[in-house]
């Protein structure tokens, strides 16, 4: 499945505002100040739209490769031939 940049983008968003509401309903319930409340709930929706950004790179890069399986077996090619290598000519 393919996602545009924008929809990645909405979708990292999305996780990143969940998880920080759920860990400031749980930091709420503990005895903590309110400071360490805020400053916990934000690093955690930052460290989460960050490490599923990161995810969303880590999947492009290697979906790389199936692109272009999926390219030679639309134009009928094989292997060989989709990486044919330049053959130095013999003058023997």
């Amino acid at each position: 499945m393919y996602i545009s940049k924008k929809g990645a983008f909405l979708r990292n968003c999305a996780a990143a505002a969940i998880n920080g509401t759920i860990t400031l309903i749980i930091l709420l319930i503990a005895p903590m100040g309110l400071l360490a409340v805020i400053v916990n709930t934000l690093l955690i929706t930052v460290s989460t739209f960050v490490v599923c950004s990161f995810g969303d790179n880590v999947i492009m890069w290697l979906s790389r490769g199936t692109l272009a399986n999926n390219s030679r077996q639309v134009y009928g090619m094989s292997h060989r031939e989709s990486s044919q290598q330049i053959e130095r000519r013999r003058d023997d």
